[in-house]
């Protein structure tokens, strides 16, 4: 009987109950919340092949490393209004700090070069040095040009997670702090409270209803 099957079942249960008009467009809440990994991986993928099939895949989450595998484009919305409507690409590159990171044991000499060029480099811990508004390719040929050995030249890019919290850091109704007051702070409340959590409109740091498409 349904009533007796885990969450994970359950899940499969009402996707396939979805799926019984063979529908052109479908819509996930949180479809992954509780499941194990190959129970999040399994509904990752089968999204993907419903969308490969030319469906409309509609999901709303607020697990941001999840729809980072697996959304194609995004939606956000906060406090009602519509704040993103567009690529995953383009909404982490237009949110986010994205930059070079340079390793060299002739560091000096390397911030030498890259100064004449017209680079502005900030060193960090460790000695790396970071380059906004320059490609991997052009410093790395820039470094052969003058000889230098690099032990380290990536590419930087903001998470999902972190653009989406820049994004947004006006448009959240609820705050969390780092420090409590056990005067002010409400009962604690048992696992059910737990379970709202997540949910929208709850009052975690994610207030915004956040939502991923």
């Amino acid at each position: 009987k349904s009533k007796g099957f885990s969450l994970g079942m359950g899940q499969r249960l009402g996707i396939a109950s979805a799926l019984l008009g063979d529908p052109e467009i479908l819509m996930f809440d949180e479809p992954v919340n509780g499941l194990d990994p190959e129970g999040i991986h399994w509904i990752r993928n089968l999204m993907k092949a419903l969308a490969a099939e030319g469906r409309t895949i509609f999901v709303s989450s607020h697990l941001m490393s999840e729809m980072a595998l697996t959304a194609d484009h995004l939606i956000v919305i906060g406090q009602g209004k519509l704040l993103a409507d567009t690529s995953m690409a383009d909404f982490i590159h237009e949110n986010s700090r994205s930059y070079a990171r340079l390793r060299s044991p002739q560091q000096e000499r390397l911030r030498d070069v890259l100064h004449q060029e017209g680079f502005t480099a900030v060193e960090t811990a460790g000695g790396v040095l970071e380059i906004d508004g320059a490609t991997t390719e052009e410093l790395g040929e820039l470094a052969a040009r003058h000889q230098l050995v690099l032990h380290e030249l990536s590419s930087q890019r903001a998470s999902l997670e972190e653009a989406f919290m820049q994004m947004t850091a006006g448009s959240v109704e609820y705050h969390a702090h780092s420090e409590r007051d056990p005067a002010t702070e409400p009962p604690a409340v048992g696992a059910g409270w737990g379970e709202n959590w997540n949910k929208p409109g709850s009052t975690d740091r994610t207030g915004t209803d956040g939502k991923g498409a």
